[in-house]
């Protein structure tokens, strides 16, 4: 009688919750939205698009900080969509879930009701690569802004994110890589990957991929301007001064610092 092999780890993880523990911090983000959001137009914000939106963690999670809160994601994948609804609009109260809306769609042409807040994270905006179609996102994402909405990015840079790379990062029972494969300085492509490497030996290579132009938060401003934004601000994460890593507190600078590898959201005012 033949012996059934034990999958390995890799084989029995979930890619889409190791990427939601791993990369995302829902909670952080929305902290950081909802008070630089309420320092800046004086009041509360109630409606939120999350563009890019994966699995909805963000979107979810807004709508659980607030009874009249609500959330459009959009993203043009189905099956992460399914995810996000199994997992994360499931788990939410059942008034809460119904305020949460995940639309299949291209963010260039989607048309949804205006909305308080837009948020494209984890960098995902940069799958545009030429300046012209980052600038139509752009005027896309401010046509879908109340009058006084809000657009917030977030990106990264420094100079270990021209090189090619591994960042290991352990967690419990596995390891993160960011791999950084391949960059090219005249065109500003860049591709990344996301691999897990488990206790077991097993590995999940490319859980995920990434074909990006590498933009620096000047062009990126430059292009803000061009799509009608009033005014940007660069949020720049502090530094533990005893290990010299991010400190998650992220506050508006005029001056960066040159350092090896960043992280910081460009605040978008209609």
């Amino acid at each position: 009688m033949a012996v059934r092999k034990r999958p390995t780890l890799a084989e029995s993880s979930d890619r889409h919750a190791l990427y939601e523990a791993s990369v995302q911090c829902a909670e952080t983000e929305i902290d950081f939205v909802d008070e630089t959001f309420r320092r800046l137009r004086g009041r509360r914000a109630q409606s939120l698009r999350e563009d890019f939106c994966g699995t909805a963690k963000v979107a979810c999670e807004w709508v659980r900080r607030g009874r009249g809160r609500t959330a459009i994601g959009v993203d043009r994948d189905p099956a992460v969509l399914a995810w996000g609804r199994r997992h994360n609009v499931a788990a939410l109260p059942r008034g809460a879930a119904r305020r949460v809306a995940l639309v299949e769609g291209d963010v260039l042409t989607v048309r949804i009701p205006p909305v308080d807040l837009v948020l494209a994270m984890n960098f995902s905006y940069w799958v545009f690569k030429e300046r012209g179609r980052l600038r139509r996102y752009f005027r896309r994402a401010y046509a879908a802004l109340a009058p006084d909405g809000i657009l917030y990015l977030d990106a990264y840079g420094g100079y270990e994110a021209f090189k090619v790379l591994k960042e290991r990062t352990p967690y419990r029972g596995y390891t993160y890589v960011w791999h950084q494969a391949a960059y090219d300085p005249i065109s500003g492509d860049t591709l990344c990957h996301i691999d897990f490497k488990f206790e077991d030996g097993s590995r999940l290579q490319k859980a995920f991929s990434y074909d990006w132009r590498l933009w620096t938060l000047p062009e990126l401003r430059e292009v803000l301007t061009e799509a009608g934004f009033r005014r940007s601000t660069v949020y720049w994460q502090g530094s533990d001064k005893h290990t010299g890593a991010g400190d998650g507190v992220f506050l508006p600078v005029e001056k960066g610092e040159p350092d090896a590898g960043w992280i910081a959201y460009l605040v978008a005012e209609k």
